[in-house]
């Protein structure tokens, strides 16, 4: 089992990540003294450790795949033998009960800045899904969906700075402005896909921010919007702390409202179309389906998501500008997407976890924070290519009546 071939190659693997994070690993520069540090233990910390990782990871691979081949259980194996178990509704009503009180506990136990930065990952679980609708059911790469989530926020923004229009009823205004941006966007596109798809999507995005950005009279400019309300509740005064864990609560309702709306129209006959649009579009005309409808409804569906976090980000910030709404936000709700698994929904609820909290929580690395959260994310890519949780395809049969 430990082979040559073995060693050889967790070598190789291990100098090649050495040589990808030398410049960020060995050099530092003193800007002050004008001098260059170079740390060459910590390459050789990042080789051994690469190189034991890369070892290790190939050995356990074969070491399962022998044992499967020999029909011996191993740890999946007994995962899935325990499949019905877990399957039972005792055990889905008492997992279901203790992830219900864990999410009313939660606010009650934590402080100011747990909670802001959990409902930051509620916001991006509902960014995730919205575009989940866009790319991974229906195929269409959508590089400019930050542009919908801007057009919530500064709907929300501007109804109450110029009409006084309160939070509540911003909320569904902000994301119908956005559905209406998503069918906007969605007729100029219809004949596009792959690439040139992307490079549409993406210019749009930064159209929207760049008129944000410039346009003064109606967007403010650079300087954004500033002292946005907060939600309020049947006129009660509350101070920060009893607001953030009313706009948490009020994430918590919409991420349930959009986690079941999203499961629905995935099994649902829109739903089936998306994915065979994705799957074949030509083959889906062929058909009779209405591809253009098709299209047109997930980037409105898709939008509508998007604005109603835009609207939750305003009201929770009570500041925002263009800087808020780059492309790298859009980049990162792909790569929720992506991660987490292309139409899973509990893949991209995780992954939304994982890119938002795990950030947060590695702040003690410092300056080694991004370059432990890249090489996760390099790692999964590398081999786990479908996602975190890879959506099962949907086999529909029909048994026919029995005599």
């Amino acid at each position: 089992m430990f082979s040559i071939k073995n060693m050889t190659k967790a070598f190789f693997i291990s100098l090649w990540i050495m040589i990808l994070t030398f410049p960020l690993a060995v050099i530092k520069v003193n800007t002050i003294d004008k001098t260059v540090n170079w740390r060459w233990f910590n390459l050789i910390y990042i080789g051994i450790i690469t190189f034991i990782t890369a070892f290790l990871w190939d050995y356990f691979l074969k070491r399962n795949k022998e044992d499967n081949d020999r029909k011996k259980k191993s740890f999946l194996n007994i995962i899935a033998d325990k499949k019905k178990y877990f399957n039972r509704p005792e055990f889905k009503t008492l997992f279901y009960g203790a992830l219900f009180v864990v999410i009313m506990v939660f606010p009650f136990v934590s402080g100011l800045y747990q909670i802001n930065v959990m409902t930051t990952a509620l916001i991006y679980v509902m960014l995730g899904l919205g575009l989940n609708i866009v790319v991974g059911l229906g195929g269409l790469l959508n590089l400019g969906y930050v542009a919908f989530y801007a057009v919530g926020a500064y709907s929300y923004a501007l109804l109450n700075k110029h009409f006084g229009i309160n939070f509540w009823i911003a909320l569904p205004i902000g994301a119908l402005f956005s559905m209406l941006f998503g069918l906007i966007i969605g007729f100029p596109v219809l004949r596009l896909r792959g690439d040139y798809l992307a490079i549409v999507t993406l210019a749009f995005g930064e159209i929207v921010r760049i008129v944000l950005e410039n346009w003064n009279e109606f967007s403010f400019g650079p300087s954004g919007i500033s002292g946005i309300p907060r939600p309020g509740l049947f006129g009660l005064k509350m101070n920060l702390m009893q607001n953030s864990i009313l706009i948490y609560f009020i994430m918590i309702v919409l991420t349930a409202i959009t986690v079941f709306v999203v499961n629905r129209l995935e099994n649902s006959r829109l739903g089936r179309t998306w994915v065979a649009m994705r799957e074949d579009e030509i083959a889906c005309q062929t058909m009779g389906i209405n591809v253009t409808k098709a299209k047109l409804t997930a980037f409105a569906l898709g939008a509508l998501w998007a604005g109603l976090a835009g609207v939750m980000f305003a009201a929770k910030t009570t500041f925002i500008n263009p800087a808020s709404f780059t492309i790298w936000e859009s980049i990162i709700i792909l790569c929720i997407v992506v991660l987490g698994g292309m139409g899973s929904i509990l893949g991209v609820i995780i992954a939304s976890f994982i890119l938002i909290i795990l950030p947060e929580s590695l702040r003690f690395f410092s300056d080694y924070r991004m370059l432990v959260f890249g090489a996760i994310l390099v790692v999964m890519m590398i081999f786990r290519p479908g996602g975190i949780i890879n959506a099962k395809r949907k086999v529909y049969q029909y048994k026919g009546k029995k005599d």
